[in-house]
């Protein structure tokens, strides 16, 4: 039996991460929406600390606030009250060592592939040419590198999302922040897509902050996971993947896999019951 006992207070010395610098600070996040029908309270006093370099996966019940979450750290979307903190600084804009990858490929039709890609170097005022070798590299490595001239309508669903990839960390970003982005992808391609963005985390070493509605990918993918309450919310338990890296699809059939998918899956399910 796998258990989960650590809470948010003291799992932090349990995470895996060889630093031990904290990268990104939650402290006391809340967020109240202003709707017609009244307020809807998605974060109530959250608290959280990602270490330099580490892979956490975000899960929880529909609705129980993971991509506001996600967005409040991308400084996109402020917070009612506390605070966002990236390397000891507060977080109240976009800032240029964040990176995002939605569900979506979110690729404007109209450009190709390395016009997309080029696109944030347009909003943030930067010099490709500094960032030419890497740009080159990721897309060798995503193995687009002879569809740059390809519109988005002429690439697959997996492949579209490969770009993204690329396109987030075509600038070099110390984090990425990635909102369900392989959900929209039939599974055989989201196995191939989550080794791949596994494959890019052990070369580049950023900080990742992966929000998933499956279980079986959070534990397949994370150092830890964050596991959260139905809304508002909040942070209910975080939870050490006890796996060695580099993870192989063989591993999602082993005991402890199975039984850690489970207990997650109960912790959350208990959790909506009450």
């Amino acid at each position: 039996m796998v258990t989960i006992p650590q809470t948010a207070a003291t799992s932090a010395a349990l995470t895996p991460n060889p630093s031990g610098k904290a990268k990104i600070v939650i402290e006391n996040a809340s967020k109240v929406y202003q709707t017609r029908s009244g307020q809807t309270h998605a974060l109530d006093n959250l608290n959280a600390t990602i270490n330099e370099g580490e892979f956490v996966c975000v899960v929880g019940p529909s609705g129980c606030g993971k991509t506001t979450l996600l967005w409040a750290m991308s400084g996109l979307h402020p917070l009612t009250s506390g605070r966002v903190l990236l390397d000891g600084t507060p977080v109240k804009g976009a800032r240029p060592e964040i990176g995002m990858v939605f569900q979506e490929a979110n690729l404007l039709p109209w450009r190709t592939i390395m016009q997309n890609i080029m696109f944030p170097f347009e909003i943030k005022g930067l010099k490709v040419e500094k960032y030419q070798s890497l740009i080159d590299h990721l897309l060798k490595t995503v193995d687009l590198s002879g569809f740059v001239n390809k519109y988005p309508r002429e690439l697959s669903g997996g492949m579209q999302q490969r770009a993204s990839l690329v396109r987030c960390l075509s600038f070099d970003p110390s984090v990425m922040l990635l909102d369900e982005p392989f959900g929209a992808l039939d599974a055989f391609t989201r196995d191939e897509m989550n080794l791949l963005l596994l494959q890019l985390w052990s070369e580049q070493q950023k900080t990742i902050v992966f929000v998933t509605h499956s279980i079986p990918e959070a534990l397949f993918m994370a150092d830890r996971i964050m596991v959260m309450t139905p809304r508002p919310g909040r942070l209910a338990q975080e939870f050490v993947v006890d796996l060695p890296r580099p993870r192989t699809v063989e591993m999602q059939t082993t005991p402890y896999f199975v039984e850690a998918t489970k207990d997650i899956k109960n912790l959350i399910y208990s959790r909506t019951q009450k």
